[in-house]
């Protein structure tokens, strides 16, 4: 009987585990680094439509900076760039501004 038990528990624990896979990939978390090789040379802003910004995490040891440009096509950026760094304080201070202003 203690062959059983310890079946099924196993079971139960490997169940748990590939359910919680299950629910991070549902959830659109992405668990790994989205940036393979960055662009450094300058992309004019009026090309620019939105830019994500993810931080360092067990998910990936880099900053990452995604540009989604008008044509839809999205381009890494190199973080470390001074243009790039200049979009990087500015959506910040955008977000520190949302998030200072009374609802």
């Amino acid at each position: 009987m203690n062959g059983k038990l310890v079946a099924v528990l196993a079971l139960f624990l490997i169940s748990a585990a590939v359910s919680q896979g299950r629910t991070l990939a549902r959830m659109g978390t992405e668990l790994r680094c989205q940036c393979i090789a960055t662009h450094s040379r300058f992309i004019p802003p009026k090309s620019i439509q939105d830019v994500k910004l993810t931080q360092s995490g067990p998910h990936c040891k880099n900053v990452e900076v995604i540009a989604t440009l008008k044509d839809g096509r999205e381009v890494c950026l190199e973080p470390t760039a001074p243009w790039v760094q200049l979009i990087i304080k500015a959506i910040l201070a955008r977000a520190q501004q949302n998030s200072d202003s009374p609802l």
